[in-house]
């Protein structure tokens, strides 16, 4: 134990978001011969993913805080965390666990990585200049996707940026591998083609858009289900806007979940509306276990999906677009198995996890070899593996 590198990841919460699930599964694939990794977050309540990192051999530590504010208050108990246990590498995701930890790790004298899981130009005005001002001190900022790459740009310089793309588990997000009943538990018939989604509730994932299109669909279509898995402040307004819509009985809001992969395995098309995206991981799971996307062409997403391919793309805000989509697929379910297995081959091809890990390891023997990151090594890395 004593020879393994020890590397700290930072982040604000680990509730059930894209980035925060991202954790638990890059452990499985990441050498554990070579790297004990530890885990900090801040918000005591988001929890979830926890006991997933703990059991697949990670170390988990919260520092509790109420806010952002009280996660930059943090800084000195980093610094002794990082001395204490001797960690040589802080790898740090979302925006105010970055901001925080890039301040800890210079003064604790540590190379220090920031994800940018989102596209910057969509933060809050207090977290761009907070950001701004502390990007400087990082080492390196690692983008999820060629849109979220772009738009760091602004504030990172191109030596100091690099892509590594989000990468999903298709070995374990494969359809057909879990046996439920969900469907008969629901109150789903077994005719129904069901549409879904997985998100926070927040305003970014535009779910009352969601509902909207739902509105529109149900109206002309008897036979046709919607299921919202996820938790958030705006679940009771999104919840009033469904019911107001007399959407009773077509409508399905299942709360947070452990283990989405049942509502994958009996999803027929995956809606997103969000108004902006880094690369979403539910998306990529979704895709992985063949479901038929249909969604907004924000941020990563049109990296993800080939539109008329491996999924149907959208304008942020265009309900009728959205709409006329879904209807294509209710007419025409060849084409929807068809784009459904086209999701699945995209996934197997280009966003695979194991990919995704090999490239984050190269970046970590990078400034642990030579101190610092160079994207002329870097080169030689890639050729090489």
């Amino acid at each position: 134990m004593a020879g393994k590198i020890k590397i700290l990841h930072i982040i604000k919460s680990l509730g059930r978001g894209g980035a925060e699930m991202l954790l638990p599964e890059t452990l499985k694939y990441h050498d554990q011969e070579q790297f004990e990794f530890h885990y900090i977050y801040f918000l005591p309540w988001k929890d979830q993913v926890v006991k997933p990192i703990e059991r697949h051999g990670g170390k988990v530590t919260c520092f509790s805080a109420a806010n952002n504010i009280e996660i930059s208050l943090k800084v000195p108990a980093l610094v002794d965390y990082i001395k204490s246990h001797n960690i040589k590498l802080v790898h740090c995701h979302l925006a105010w666990a970055g901001i925080a930890g890039r301040v800890a790790a210079k003064l604790a004298g540590v190379p220090v990585i920031y994800t940018e899981h989102n596209n910057f130009s969509s933060y809050h005005m207090l977290t761009k200049l907070m950001s701004r001002l502390t990007l400087p001190l990082g080492d390196l900022t690692i983008a999820v996707s060629a849109d979220a790459e772009q738009a760091s740009k602004e504030v990172v310089a191109p030596e100091k940026l690099k892509l590594v793309l989000n990468g999903v588990d298709t070995a374990f997000f494969t359809r057909g591998t879990t046996e439920t009943d969900l469907p008969q538990r629901l109150g789903i018939p077994e005719d129904h083609v069901v549409i879904s989604t997985v998100a926070v509730f927040r305003k970014q994932k535009r779910l009352d858009h969601f509902v909207r299109v739902a509105r529109e669909i149900v109206a002309g279509h008897d036979k046709v289900s919607f299921v919202l898995i996820g938790d958030g402040p705006e679940r009771a307004e999104v919840e009033a806007q469904a019911m107001q819509a007399n959407l009773k009985g077509r409508i399905f809001f299942e709360g947070l979940q452990h283990n989405v992969m049942p509502y994958f395995d009996m999803t027929d098309i995956y809606l997103m509306t969000s108004d902006y995206e880094g690369l979403p991981i539910a998306l990529l799971e979704a895709m992985s276990m063949s479901c038929a996307p249909v969604a907004t062409r924000v941020g990563g997403i049109p990296e993800v999906v080939v539109d008329g391919v491996s999924g149907l793309l959208s304008p942020a805000g265009d309900i009728a677009s959205l709409q006329a989509h879904i209807e294509a697929l209710l007419h025409d379910k060849e084409r929807r198995q068809e784009i459904a297995s086209n999701a699945r081959k995209r996934i197997e091809e280009h966003f695979s996890m194991k990919k995704m890990v090999q490239e984050l390891e190269e970046v970590y023997h990078q400034f642990l070899t030579h101190g610092a990151y160079s994207q002329e090594t870097d080169r030689i890395y890639s050729k090489s593996s």
